[in-house]
């Protein structure tokens, strides 16, 4: 355990540094537009490095490897694809965003326009929800990881970090958080092939594998692994679509192009990166080390290893979390302005500090908010086609509606079949014990999907996209 001093020490140096690099990308007489947007500026590297460090927090040291301990290398595969498939999507519709939307800022500001304020409403909620979850999931992770390698009380570690990254990304907007992205993801791929390194070299090689340690899965294919691949590919998935911190970074790209090499860099990052972590759980299983309750597999393998390897890890958790904080701040500050355009340049930084407020508080506490996140995922999968639905010129507006009720049903329904009685599908959907599930999420996506193109084919309207992007208002405020 790294001494509680030391672990300040490093915290503080960590988130120095970052600063340092955020601040510099101020932009001197920079408005609203380019505070949130600034559109059309970024090159493919460092949208590709922005993308995986953005996407990468510190729950890749959790959730991954406890994957891998559990469930296997087809789970493990599936998590891997699953954090690559939205920038794939993003790769896909951003260009025809662009097109349509030369001059937007959001996706739900579309929806407006296209759909309507009584879905748009219910998208921006389901928007801020998720991100809040997320930013107070990071901040809970930063907990964690402090609580497990150092004496440090992890409480400063979560406030320290949420100042540093509300001192930059309110300074200089998303410009800030695209530089200290790019920073990030480098010291993030050096600090984890690092560890990976050290981790796989001091497990025991030619000793006897114990009984248990036997029957951990690895590369065995079964319907667990399977359904748990596809639940996460899912889940991942739509979530991410709801995340204002990618669509900002869609019009940030210097065109589609850029846009194009951007996203192939990042799910060639990412895809990598994650299987990796989630090697680890399989090795820490396979090893028959006491992987601890609830099981931290990455954690596990730390013992008994230097200090300077905690110390290390401690970095890279700093970095894990401030990459994807800054990203999820500068993304609830762009959703809301949006929703505003007349909101000053000093209005916008203060709703970035506010919002940051609740998700703060809650990871002071240091609970699990898994299972919220997870209820939060399946609105964002129930939701995700008739949102997306509004670059198809054919989707109406009482398409999208009746596509997000029947989306919520759905996974209640899928759950009933699954289970047997519809307060079984009930209680599937709310996932009790955080444990994520394919019959809801499946459910959700399908009957959304089909309800959302019946109704709109039925109501024969045909929309020209254009002319509804062309109607988008400028940001105002100064």
């Amino acid at each position: 355990m790294v001494a509680g001093t030391v672990t300040l020490l490093v915290v503080l140096v960590t988130l120095a540094v970052f600063v340092a690099v955020g601040v510099r990308a101020h932009r001197r007489g920079a408005d609203v537009e380019d505070f949130v947007v600034a559109r059309n500026s970024q090159n493919s590297l460092t949208l590709g490095l922005s993308l995986l460090a953005a996407g990468m927090g510190a729950w890749i040291l959790f959730a991954p490897p406890e994957v891998g301990a559990g469930v296997g290398a087809v789970a493990v595969t599936g998590y891997a694809l699953g954090c690559a498939a939205p920038l794939l999507v993003f790769g896909v519709l951003g260009p025809r965003i662009r097109a349509v939307l030369p001059a937007g800022h959001s996706l739900p500001e579309f929806v407006r326009l296209r759909f309507g304020r009584t879905f748009h409403a219910y998208v921006v909620g389901i928007s801020i929800l998720y991100m809040l979850f997320f930013v107070t999931a990071e901040l809970t992770a930063v907990h964690g990881v402090t609580a497990i390698l150092s004496g440090l009380d992890p409480r400063i570690a979560v406030v320290a970090v949420a100042v540093a990254t509300l001192a930059y990304t309110t300074y200089g907007g998303l410009r800030a958080s695209l530089r200290t992205d790019r920073f990030q993801a480098w010291l993030i791929l050096a600090l984890l092939t690092a560890a990976v390194a050290v981790i796989a070299t001091a497990l025991p090689r030619g000793g006897a594998i114990t009984a248990g340690a036997a029957s951990a899965p690895v590369l065995r294919v079964d319907r667990l692994g399977i359904e748990v691949a596809l639940t996460l590919i899912i889940a991942v998935t739509a979530a991410n679509m709801f995340h204002q911190g990618y669509w900002q970074r869609v019009w940030a790209a210097r065109d589609s192009r850029t846009l194009s090499r951007g996203v192939a860099l990042g799910i060639a990052t990412t895809v990598p990166v994650v299987a990796a972590v989630g090697a680890l759980g399989i090795l820490a299983a396979r090893s028959g080390a006491d992987l601890g309750t609830p099981p931290v597999p990455f954690f596990a393998l730390l013992s008994g290893l230097p200090a300077w390897v905690g110390i290390g890890v401690l970095v890279l958790a700093v970095a894990l979390v401030a990459s994807s904080v800054d990203t999820l701040e500068t993304g609830l500050a762009s959703l809301v302005t949006v929703e505003r355009p007349t909101t000053s340049l000093r209005g916008a930084r203060l709703i970035t500090v506010v919002l940051m407020l609740p998700a703060v508080a809650v990871a002071l506490q240091g609970y699990s908010v898994l299972r919220l996140f997870l209820i939060a995922d399946l609105l964002c999968a129930a939701t995700v086609v008739p949102a997306l639905a509004s670059l198809w010129r054919r989707a109406t507006p009482a398409g999208a509606l009746a596509g997000a009720v029947a989306g919520l049903l759905g996974a209640v329904v899928a759950g009933a079949l699954a289970g047997g009685s519809v307060l079984d599908g009930l209680q599937r959907a709310t996932f009790p014990g955080a444990i994520p599930t394919l019959p809801p999420f499946l459910g959700a996506v399908l009957a959304s999907a089909a309800v959302t193109v019946g109704v709109s084919l039925l109501g024969r309207q045909v929309t020209d996209l254009e002319a509804v992007g062309a109607r988008v208002p400028a940001l105002s405020g100064g």
